[in-house]
């Protein structure tokens, strides 16, 4: 087999590595994206769900609940900044749909994507004391980041791979 099907056929199979790694990161996008639309709803039913337990993570859980229906039931229209989040989350996956297209030629998003990934951990921890959130949950946002940056990561260093 000449050398440039080789290559070929390795850059294929490359490529699909690639688009898996790429289509991960914008599914987990479009999941976070779509469940901040119910925000209410869920921290409701998640709240139910864990019942009086009495761990420090479901006393944050009814804490974030109530402030939340307290703050929907006098001032409808604060909703309106969680739809503006998730549709936010919505249009950042449109735009990895170019790197999923061409990463070589798109790197720049996903080196973008990782920027952000890693900003994500500042933000957490810089704002997160300011609005009152507790360290555990700051860290569990920042994991967030760490956790989108491994299939970008991943999809760089195989993008990489192909333009050499």
């Amino acid at each position: 087999m000449p050398a440039d099907i080789t290559m070929d056929l390795s850059n294929q199979a490359t490529l699909r590595k690639i688009r898996c790694a790429i289509a991960f990161f914008i599914f987990g996008l479009v999941l976070s994206g779509i469940t901040s639309f119910p925000l209410q709803l869920e921290l409701n039913w998640l709240a139910s769900l864990r019942g009086d337990s009495t761990t420090g993570f479901d006393r944050w859980i009814r804490t974030v609940r109530d402030g939340l229906n307290e703050s929907y039931a006098r001032h409808s229209w604060i909703a309106y900044g969680t739809d503006w989040l998730a549709f936010a989350h919505l249009v950042i996956a449109i735009f990895f749909i170019g790197a999923w297209i061409d990463p070589v030629r798109n790197i720049w998003i996903i080196h973008a994507g990782l920027l952000a990934c890693a900003l994500v951990i500042p933000l957490a921890l810089i704002c997160g004391p300011i609005r009152g959130v507790p360290f555990g949950w700051r860290l569990i946002d920042s994991s967030f980041g760490v956790i989108g940056a491994i299939p970008l990561l991943y999809a760089a260093r195989l993008a990489n791979h192909i333009k050499e």
